[in-house]
């Protein structure tokens, strides 16, 4: 037996408001004196959350290309000429060949030359001083003994050519 409010029967002994339903009935919804029962109230749903917008990300049709690769050494390949250089008896001028980004060459385009002595004492030098440039690939080389002027003025030259081929 339920309790059930109800102001249709107000005779009840327990007090106004309630009727007796009989269980045999209870699914057609009547109460014992066969007055249709008031069924509580459904509750209210809750109110939805309100609705997010849905963004699709949208693919990005420009690609950005990839970085070109760096040369393997310090140097940007090419051939670089230094300046012009006093070397008291004549003047020096090199080239610097750089490849795959080192320094591969050097090349004597000017040294003092005008004397015997200065062309004999040169190319005794100059082998020296281009093979320990290539192999400190830099123009820090130790100065020839007997041409230190030619030593000089290369070192001088040689530097300026390297510093337009760095990376």
């Amino acid at each position: 037996i339920s309790l059930l409010p109800s102001p249709a029967n107000e005779t009840d002994p327990r007090g106004a408001g309630f009727a007796e339903t009989n269980p045999a009935k209870e699914d057609s919804g009547e109460t014992e004196d066969n007055a249709p029962a008031k069924a509580a109230p459904a509750p209210k749903p809750a109110p939805a959350a309100p609705a997010q917008a849905k963004t699709t990300p949208v693919a990005q049709t420009r690609q950005t290309p990839p970085p070109a690769p760096k040369p393997a050494g310090q140097y940007k390949d090419g051939g670089y000429l230094g300046p012009v250089t006093d070397a008291y008896f004549g003047n020096v001028q090199v080239k610097a060949i750089i490849s795959g980004g080192k320094l591969a060459n050097v090349e004597f385009l000017d040294y003092p030359q005008d004397r015997g002595t200065s062309r004999y004492i040169n190319s005794q030098a100059m082998p020296t001083l281009i093979q320990e440039a290539i192999a400190a690939q830099s123009a820090n080389v130790d100065i020839v003994s007997g041409a230190t002027q030619t030593s000089t003025a290369f070192q001088q030259s040689l530097a300026a050519a390297l510093l337009q081929a760095k990376n």
